[in-house]
C-alpha cells in the first residue's frame, strides 16, 4: 500500500524546472515581449484559475505574438470571466460517478483515478478547473478502499491515472502505486493520460523508465498536444525513450478556436506525432467547462475539418473527432 507520507525526494532537473514554472502573469508578458494592456484582465483571470507555465514550454512561443497558438492555450484572458449559458462546474457529471472518493467508473471495463491536482501547466481550457480535488483524491485517506472496489470489480482491467496530472507526482509514489495495481491479477494495462512528458520533457528520466519497465501491466500513454509548435526536439525524444521501454504512445487534442482549427495545422500536427512516434487517437470538442466557451468550435466546422484532413492523411493519422456526454457508456463519435 501507498505509505501516509513520503520521504521528499531530493529535486532533481525536472522537479527543479517544474518549481521554476512561470505563475506571474506579468512575468509571462514581459519575457515574451508583449504589451502591459493585457496585465489587468490576465491577472484577474488568474486569480480564478491561477497562471502555470514550464519556461521551457514557453521558449516554444513566438515573442511579441499574442496570438501564438502555445501561448492561448495558457494566458488567463477577459472572456474567462463571462458566465455563459450551457457552462458549467461540472461538465461531465464526474462527481456523480464516483463509488470512491477519486475514483470515475464511468465506462465498462475500465476506471479512471484522480490522483492529484497538480499539473505542470494549466491549460485555459481544462475542464477539470473547477474540480474538488482535496475531496477527490484516491491516495489520501481512501487508497484501501479504491483497491478494494477493484479487486471486487470483475470486468475492470485497466486503470488510467488522470488528475491534475499524475506524472507530476515522484516515481517513488507512483511505483508504489502501481504496485498495488499490478497485485490485482486481472488488471491488465495501466494508461497515464499526462501532459508532462510534452510541456516538460525532462520528466521521462531513468527513474520513471525503471518503473515503468519494471511493472508487468502494458503502459499505455496518452500525451495531449494541440498543436505542432509543442513538439520539437526534446519531445521527440522523451517519446523515443518510453518507446524502448514498451510504452504505447497516442495522442488526443482538443479542438481550439484560434489554436488549431485549421486543415493545415491539424495535418501539420498529426505528421510531427507520428515523426515523434506517437499515434493521433483522439479530437475532442472542447467540454462545456464555464470560462472556457471562447474556445469553442461549432460542429460543423468541426466535421468540416476532419473531412479536409482525411483527404489528406492515411487513415492511421487522422484522430476520431468525438464529445464526451454525461452519463454515456463512450465517448460520442461526431
Amino acid at each position: 500500500m501507498i505509505p501516509r507520507s513520503l520521504v521528499p525526494q531530493q529535486p532533481g532537473s525536472w522537479q527543479t524546472q517544474l518549481g521554476r514554472a512561470i505563475t506571474d502573469p506579468e512575468q509571462l508578458l514581459s519575457e515574451l515581449q508583449l504589451p502591459s494592456s493585457l496585465l489587468p484582465q490576465a491577472l484577474l483571470a488568474s486569480s480564478r484559475f491561477r497562471l502555470r507555465v514550464p519556461q521551457g514550454f514557453v521558449r516554444r512561443m513566438r515573442k511579441g505574438d499574442p496570438d501564438d497558438p502555445l501561448l492561448r492555450q495558457v494566458l488567463p484572458l477577459g472572456e474567462e470571466l463571462t458566465s455563459t449559458e450551457g457552462y458549467g462546474l461540472d461538465p461531465l457529471a464526474e462527481m456523480q460517478s464516483m463509488p470512491v472518493p477519486g475514483l470515475l467508473h464511468k465506462y465498462r471495463g475500465r476506471v479512471l483515478l484522480t490522483l492529484t491536482g497538480a499539473c505542470a501547466v494549466h491549460c485555459r481550457y481544462c475542464f477539470r478547473r473547477h474540480y474538488p480535488y482535496n475531496e477527490a483524491n484516491p491516495t489520501r485517506d481512501h487508497w484501501e478502499s479504491t483497491i478494494a472496489y477493484l479487486a471486487h470489480q470483475r470486468d475492470v482491467n485497466e486503470v488510467i491515472l488522470s488528475g491534475g496530472d499524475p506524472l507530476s507526482l515522484s516515481d517513488e509514489r507512483l511505483s508504489a502505486l502501481i504496485g498495488d495495481l499490478a497485485a490485482i491479477s486481472r488488471l491488465q494495462r495501466l494508461r497515464i493520460h499526462s501532459r508532462i512528458p510534452v510541456v516538460l520533457p525532462e520528466r521521462v528520466d531513468t527513474s520513471l523508465l525503471e518503473w515503468i519497465d519494471a511493472t508487468r501491466l502494458h503502459c499505455v500513454l496518452v500525451v495531449h498536444t494541440n498543436h505542432p509548435n509543442e513538439i520539437d526536439d526534446t519531445v521527440i525524444h522523451a517519446m523515443g525513450r518510453l518507446r524502448a521501454v514498451g510504452v504505447t504512445l497516442l495522442n488526443q487534442s482538443v479542438l481550439l478556436r484560434g489554436i488549431n482549427d485549421h486543415a493545415d495545422t491539424l495535418v501539420e500536427l498529426s505528421q510531427k506525432l507520428f515523426e515523434a512516434g506517437i499515434l493521433p487517437y483522439y479530437l475532442h470538442q472542447l467540454d462545456a467547462v464555464q470560462g472556457a466557451a471562447h474556445f469553442a468550435v461549432g460542429d460543423i466546422r468541426a466535421k468540416s475539418l476532419v473531412e479536409e484532413i482525411r483527404d489528406r492523411l492515411p487513415g492511421y493519422l487522422v484522430p476520431r473527432l468525438v464529445r464526451e456526454h454525461p452519463h454515456q457508456p463512450s465517448k460520442t463519435p461526431i
